[in-house]
């Protein structure tokens, strides 16, 4: 969201899900989409079935590079480069849109200026992806009359993560597609309502509707709604708040609807930061690993046992209506919210989840033309400024919401740590289908269990061989932080010097090996790139 705000002003996917079906080209990087979003994943299938050209740049052969036209196993953490590679051959051959360019963006000779010197043989260089595949994935984008971009956190999950998500906006910028159906620029959001969530305020620098909390009319106008003083300084992203634990800066947490424990870098460091808290509360729908740690834990109702919406990745905002009873004492978050609220003093006296979804429209300009009402005939997408406005599809015609689009001269770096001769091995994470994220509800359910209960490392026939591992034996992998044991599995999937991890298993908790290291913008950590060493267990 940080790169594309300073790009676009806005930090959404540019399109709808349902018009990846009919892109002429669809380029996907840092996205193992058939396992992650396989919904989308199966319209990316079926977009091929009808002719698309397909690209896809991945450090590991994931599914959708059995039916890609392109294949590029870039080294992990070398995007920019790769992009910035495309770039060339898209400038050197006349590729771009010249009237898009002109009408519609601003530092355009910056950008082109940088991106002279990634020639497709120096962009191999770096990548490892033969040049002969950057120049023709460069023409299969640059040529199709509509080309979508879909990528997820193989992109954010860098130091590099913000300097990613703008040569990506360059690129698209670049061929004029934006702004019109079946192309555009889509991050593919990790969890469901993460969107909402941001939608929400969910973000140290901003309220709803992403309007800044250092803005004077902002502030003051939900100050007028709420009757309270607030602050004019943004607060820390959920990284920075364990730095400043680390330093006992902050004493106490509020956990909702998280696993840190698990799903953060560097889990000892996230361990003893929550060990040493005066007071940790933690509000979950079941007692989680970090929920172990707290010294109250709040039990809040599921999805099926509440009222609301969910925002989902195409911004459509969508209802959700209970459908059982909340169990035991659980309730809805907004109702814990509100009583922990009334105990402090608040005035809080909301009733509902409609009524404090409208007071959200009330508020928050891209919801004002939406209500649970309207919601009953169906999703509708943001913005919607009024109750006679049809929702937006796609993002940015005629021009940006800041204007002109912003191109960004970006230079390739290095990830934070390299393979060297006492950690040889290049670790990046992900997850696989069947199980999700810290597996707090997936790991419950028995028939995905079957499919997939344990941990199970890729590995590259080459170097299982060099270290005399073979099929389901296990190895211990070590990183600067820590060590897990795992057992493998032998593919050519990984290349040579790459070993793959999920997070999903506490008995493997991959994340205790990963770097807290984040990208200088978002803040967001460099979990896709550490440097480990891998040993036949005994």
């Amino acid at each position: 969201m940080a790169g594309l705000a300073t790009v676009l002003g806005s930090g959404a996917m540019t399109n709808t899900i349902g018009e990846v079906e009919d892109a002429n080209a669809i380029f996907v990087i840092g996205s193992n989409t058939t396992e992650n979003h396989p919904i989308i994943g199966y319209r990316i299938r079926k977009a091929v079935r009808k002719g698309a050209r397909l690209i896809v740049a991945d450090p590991r052969e994931i599914r959708l590079a059995d039916v890609a036209d392109i294949y590029m196993p870039l080294r992990p953490g070398t995007d920019v480069a790769l992009i910035n590679g495309m770039l060339h051959v898209i400038l050197k051959e006349e590729l771009v849109d010249s009237e898009f360019i002109a009408n519609r963006t601003e530092g355009f000779e910056e950008m082109k200026a940088v991106v002279e010197k990634y020639t497709p043989e120096y962009a191999s260089e770096i990548t490892g992806v033969p040049a002969d595949d950057i120049v023709a994935a460069a023409r299969i984008y640059a040529e199709a009359d509509s080309a979508s971009v879909l990528y997820t956190m193989g992109i954010t999950q860098h130091t590099s993560g913000t300097d990613n998500v703008l040569s990506l906006a360059n690129l698209v910028m670049s061929t004029g597609n934006f702004g019109k159906p079946h192309a555009g620029l889509n991050p593919l959001r990790g969890q469901n309502n993460v969107q909402g969530a941001c939608d929400m305020g969910a973000l140290p620098t901003v309220i709803t509707g992403y309007q800044p909390v250092a803005d004077e009319n902002v502030r003051a106008k939900f100050e007028k709604a709420w009757g309270v003083s607030l602050p004019d300084k943004p607060g820390m992203t959920m990284t920075e708040m364990f730095h400043a634990a680390a330093d006992d800066r902050i004493r106490a947490m509020y956990i909702m609807g998280e696993n840190p424990l698990l799903s953060d870098p560097d889990g000892s460091h996230i361990c003893d930061c929550l060990e040493k808290m005066d007071f940790l509360v933690v509000q979950d729908i079941f007692l989680t690993e970090t929920a172990e740690l707290a010294d109250v834990v709040l039990p809040a109702a599921t999805f099926a046992e509440k009222d609301g919406t969910f925002v989902n990745t195409e911004r459509r905002v969508q209802r959700v209506r209970r459908a059982l009873k909340p169990r035991g004492e659980s309730k809805p978050d907004w109702e814990i919210m509100q009583m922990l609220a009334k105990k402090c003093g608040f005035d809080w006296n909301y009733e509902s989840a409609e009524q404090i979804f409208a007071e959200i429209a009330q508020l928050t300009p891209s919801y004002a033309g939406i209500s649970f009402e309207r919601l009953e005939n169906g999703g509708v997408q943001w913005p919607c400024p009024a109750p006679d406005h049809p929702g937006t599809q796609y993002l940015h015609a005629g021009k940006f919401s800041r204007g002109l689009g912003k191109f960004s001269p970006v230079e390739y770096r290095l990830s934070s740590e390299q393979a060297d001769e006492e950690y040889p091995f290049l670790l990046t994470t992900g997850r696989s289908l069947y199980q999700y994220h810290t597996g707090t509800m997936t790991r419950k359910t028995e028939g995905l269990n079957q499919f997939h209960q344990e941990e199970l490392m890729e590995i590259n026939p080459a170097d299982a061989s060099a270290l005399g591992v073979g099929e389901d034996d296990s190895v211990t992998v070590t990183s600067r932080r820590g060590t897990v044991k795992s057992r493998v599995h032998v593919t050519d999937r990984v290349q040579p010097g790459v070993v793959f991890m999920t997070f999903h298993f506490s008995e493997t908790a991959s994340n205790l090996l990963t770097n807290p290291e984040v990208c200088h913008v978002a803040k967001t950590p460099e979990l896709k790139v550490c440097a480990v060493r891998v040993e036949k267990a005994s």
